[in-house]
Formats: structure tokens, C-alpha cells, sequence
């Protein structure tokens, strides 16, 4: 049975009532066994900033899971991807419990099998803000998100070793897919570029530690 992932992309900008505007909001899942879950993500994030780093960059395509993948050359950008997702798969790490003694069973509880865990990418534009003159100054507003949920699962049986490398190849070439149509079919919201700086849009990556309970419906086996 193949996970049952979603990728919806829901964009909540555009209603110029709202005082504050919310970010456009995107969704990708995907799926890695413990000594795959690194590449996996750095490759989600990767393939992202393609599509949102501005500065002048020679494309670039590196290989995840026998697939071909855009990537970002960039000092600063390649650092903050390779801490943000080995923070996550610490994260997703410290969620497995301890070597069980020879002999124990391993299949009586899937959960025990691997972890899961979410990080977020965000976009920002710099707007000059609004107020007295004590307050004024630049403040940076979220114009768009992207939340990558991964699931992580140790394999016990050769069978298992199939359908988890069969899991990770359709989730990561799915990703992969989604990305090029979002940013493909999403491009109103993105901000005027109103400045001389190589990077006009600042960006953060944070790994979310609290939300855990939504990767139940990605069990393969």
C-alpha cells in the first residue's frame, strides 16, 4: 500500500480587505528511511530555492534517489539547508527508541520504526513601516511559506527495504513535480523587487518541534 500524501497548495493572499495579508502557503511530503532523510530534504529545499533565490546563480542539478534535482550554489544558502535538515533529522532521531536487545520483536509496533517532523521555508519582502516616527523603519512581511512534512521509517525486512525505497522515489519525484506547478501557476503574490541588494527577498528555515501528530496516514506497510 503506497502513502497516502497530499499536496495541497493553498494560497491565501489576494483578499486586499484584510489589514494584514496573509502568506501564500504551500504543502510537500515526503518520505525517507534514516540514512536517506538528509539528502531527501536537502534536495526538497534545494529544488525550492531554484525558484526563489534571485541572486545570479549558474543552474546547477545534483542526484537524489536516482533522480535529477535543481541546486542552489551558494555558500550562505548551502550552510543554512545542511544545518536546518540535520537539525530535523536530530529532531526526527530523538523520536526513535533505544537498540532493542537481540532477539525482540520490531514489528509489533510500527511507530517504533522511524519519526517524523516538519520544517518550514519563508519568504520575505522589506516594506517601511507604517506609524509615528518613532516607530518607523523597515519591517520584514511573509509574502509566501512552504511547510515540508517528512516521515521517516526503518526497514526491518527486505520486503520492507522495496516498499520504503519505492515510497521515498514517488514522494520525492511528487515534491519535485508540485514545486515546478506551484511556482508555475502561483506568481502574483510575489513582491516587486525594489531594491539593489543580490538578495532582495530574506528568508528563513525553521524546523517546527511540535507538530507530530499529522503523519499517521503515511504507514506503508
Amino acid at each position: 500500500m503506497h502513502p497516502d500524501v497530499g499536496f495541497p497548495a493553498t494560497s491565501a493572499a489576494g483578499d486586499g480587505n484584510m489589514e494584514a495579508q496573509k502568506p501564500t502557503e504551500f504543502h510537500l511530503e515526503v518520505f525517507a528511511d534514516p540514512r536517506s532523510v538528509l539528502d531527501v530534504v536537502k534536495g526538497v529545499l534545494h529544488a525550492v530555492f531554484f525558484h526563489r533565490f534571485f541572486p545570479s546563480i549558474v543552474p546547477q542539478t545534483h542526484e537524489v534517489l536516482d533522480l535529477t534535482l535543481p541546486y542552489v550554489r551558494d555558500p550562505e544558502l548551502e550552510t543554512l539547508i545542511d544545518q536546518r535538515a540535520a537539525a530535523l533529522e536530530r529532531h526526527i532521531d530523538a523520536q526513535r527508541p533505544p537498540s532493542q536487545p537481540t532477539g525482540a520483536s520490531t514489528t509489533s509496533n510500527p511507530a517504533n520504526k522511524g519519526g517524523r517532523g516538519q520544517l518550514t521555508v519563508q519568504f520575505f519582502e522589506k516594506k517601511r513601516r507604517k506609524g509615528t516616527w518613532l516607530s518607523r523603519g523597515d519591517e520584514e512581511v511573509c509574502w509566501e511559506s512552504w511547510t515540508v512534512k517528512v516521515t521517516v521509517s526503518e526497514p526491518r525486512t527486505e520486503s520492507e527495504r522495496a516498499k520504503v525505497r519505492r515510497a521515498m522515489e514517488q514522494t520525492l519525484q511528487k515534491a519535485a513535480f508540485n514545486i515546478i506547478t506551484y511556482v508555475n501557476q502561483h506568481k502574483d503574490h510575489i513582491p516587486p523587487i525594489t531594491t539593489q541588494t543580490s538578495n532582495p527577498f530574506p528568508y528563513k528555515i525553521n524546523v517546527d518541534q511540535q507538530e507530530t501528530g499529522w503523519a499517521s496516514r503515511m504507514r506503508i506497510y
